[in-house]
């Protein structure tokens, strides 16, 4: 008798697991993390729908927006979030993100900076130990003027704080700072400290081929990205740094796109939303002469964002 209801129990608890596990895979969060940037926005939609103070799906399609660059509908919905739950760290940080990219496009910035700064101060008061915030902070001190709150000495303080948690990253706003002051040796001895810190964590290796781009050392750069590409990636967002570093600098685009066929095939994260790499290797293959590779990219990107112009124009210049 128990194993005769064992036998109708068990089929029935990996039914109820695999409708759970369906469910969580198809979770607005596992969206955006997949690039499935329409679907997470009509789920989450429906959602808020049902649940107008439901500060998380708020927050999601903020960031969901964000993926879209639609900077105005992101603001509205962080702001939405930080008004429901107003002692988040991270609804402050990505609320903080958003008044930067707008600072970055406005004619008149300084009430933007002057948001994005708290708001990353904010992040920052609210969860000492989270990296990012602090980074974040730092980051707005070196590139706001000083009668806008910025400074390298107030960097450098952050970065002290910084380092208490992260090394690595200590080393990464030395480095800045350093080329701001345009002590290029200096920045690239920071940047190699840093990836000794980081046990030559990808990341690092990224920065410092970012160093290299912007002083137009391509071949030094070209080889750092080979270097990093051949470690462990647990940050898979850098393989579509490095393609886009290669395609802007005109350079390596066969290598550019190995990358990023290796990061569509690992797995896309949010932080490089999966149509914009299929939109950047459809760019690559442009140029290789490839319409045709460059054609079901620009497509692929088109049905996960629909709305994303950059694809869209593509996809009809290209298209047969």
């Amino acid at each position: 008798m128990i194993k005769q209801t064992l036998r109708v129990v068990i089929p029935f608890f990996l039914l109820f697991l695999s409708f759970s596990l369906s469910a969580l895979a198809d979770s607005p969060k596992d969206m955006l993390a997949a690039g499935r940037v329409d679907d997470a926005i009509t789920a989450l939609n429906g959602q808020i729908s049902s649940n107008p103070r439901d500060a998380e799906s708020i927050h999601l399609l903020c960031r969901a927006y964000y993926q879209y660059d639609d900077w105005d509908r992101a603001e509205s919905r962080c702001k939405r979030a930080v008004e429901l739950q107003p002692n988040n760290s991270g609804f402050h940080r990505w609320l903080g993100r958003v008044y930067g990219q707008k600072a970055e496009r406005a004619t008149l910035p300084i009430s933007l900076a002057i948001k994005t700064r708290d708001e990353f101060q904010r992040a920052a008061q609210l969860d000492p130990s989270d990296t990012d915030a602090l980074i974040d902070v730092a980051e707005y001190y070196l590139e706001a003027p000083g009668f806008m709150g910025g400074g390298h000495d107030k960097a450098r303080d952050q970065a002290k704080l910084i380092g208490k948690i992260s090394p690595a990253q200590e080393h990464w706003v030395y480095a800045r700072i350093a080329e701001k002051n345009k002590d290029f040796a200096a920045a690239e001895r920071e940047y190699q400290l840093m990836i000794q810190a980081a046990n030559k964590d990808p990341e690092a290796w990224l920065a410092l081929a970012f160093f290299y781009r912007n002083q137009k050392r391509y071949d030094e750069m070209e080889k750092t990205f080979v270097k990093m590409q051949a470690v462990p990636i647990a940050h898979r967002e850098v393989l579509v740094e490095a393609a886009n570093s290669m395609l802007r600098t005109g350079r390596a685009f066969p290598f550019a796109i190995e990358l990023l066929r290796r990061y569509l095939t690992e797995g896309p994260v949010e932080e490089a939303p999966a149509f914009k790499a299929h939109y950047l290797l459809g760019q690559l293959l442009e140029k290789q002469g490839d319409k045709t590779g460059a054609t079901t990219e620009y497509r692929a990107a088109v049905a996960l964002a629909r709305n994303y112009e950059p694809a869209r124009r593509s996809l009809q210049r290209v298209a047969p």
